[in-house]
């Protein structure tokens, strides 16, 4: 799908994320993003493989809580086996590697940092990746430049490097869901967020969890506002799938990237767990 059809859905998710409880028809959604209803249903199906009533139903209220009840019981089965348990559907299993202390205070010293931008079924993606495995992944919803600048602030004496054809082949593997070996992360954080960030790997594609579950899963119950400061500082988008975490009272919330791309992310694996 190009970007100008991407950004017309784009645009509809969020007019149904913020309106799903009317239920707007198809002609009302379709006129919000300025193309025909049959054009709309078209280019909607495409990228999402459901039509835009059926991905409008995972945005119920009904719908969310009944994906709650049964990621709870998905949750404590992979923590049980230990597995970090993407979905029935996908099999890219990831694992953190987390930055030392001295690494951390060598800020990336005599380390190498290629990147690449590439075309996702959720717009471009910055992908950053070092021997040690991928250090930063996002959606690009700035520039390019300031993307960059962010890593410069966060890995100071690094060398980084646009390349695209090192990343190319991870952005592949990784959006269509299969890859020949696990796929490594290394990532600077504080023993908490890493602690988090492996909890949210445990939560199965097209699943959901609260702030209070992932608090629990990591042993610290009362931890809920500290669990989402964690969620909100994930430097992997996608991989470590923040976009599953949402409020307890059934509310999608805040996303990094934007509510729209989260509900997309939501909807999404709900339907391809459907088919």
């Amino acid at each position: 799908m190009n970007d100008v059809n991407f950004k017309r859905v784009e645009k509809a998710i969020g007019y149904l994320v913020e309106n799903f409880k009317r239920q707007p028809s198809l002609e009302e959604i379709a006129a919000n993003s300025h193309v025909s209803p049959f054009h709309f249903q078209r280019i909607f199906s495409e990228w999402a493989g459901i039509s835009p009533k059926k991905f409008l139903q995972f945005l119920t209220l009904e719908e969310l809580k009944k994906t709650l009840m049964t990621s709870r019981d998905l949750i404590e089965a992979a923590d049980m086996v230990g597995l970090s348990a993407q979905s029935r559907v996908y099999d890219l299993f990831v694992k953190i590697e987390a930055v030392t202390p001295d690494e951390y205070r060598r800020s990336g010293n005599d380390l190498l940092i290629e990147y690449g931008v590439h075309s996702t079924p959720f717009g471009d993606c910055f992908i950053a990746v070092t021997e040690r495995g991928i250090c930063s992944m996002s959606f690009v919803t700035v520039s390019v430049a300031e993307l960059v600048d962010e890593l410069n602030r966060k890995w100071v004496n690094a060398k980084i490097v646009r390349n695209q054809q090192k990343t190319l082949s991870l952005a592949s593997a990784i959006f269509a869901g299969k890859s020949g070996q696990p796929l490594r992360l290394f990532l600077q954080g504080t023993k908490f967020q890493i602690k988090v960030w492996e909890a949210l790997l445990k939560i199965p594609f097209g699943s959901l969890a609260t702030y209070r579950t992932i608090a629990q899963a990591i042993g610290k119950p009362s931890a809920s506002r500290a669990v989402g400061s964690a969620v909100g500082d994930n430097p992997v988008a996608y991989l470590i799938p923040c976009h599953r975490v949402i409020r307890g009272e059934i509310n999608i919330g805040n996303y990094h990237w934007g509510s729209p791309r989260k509900a997309a992310l939501i909807a999404w694996e709900r339907a391809k767990n459907s088919n």
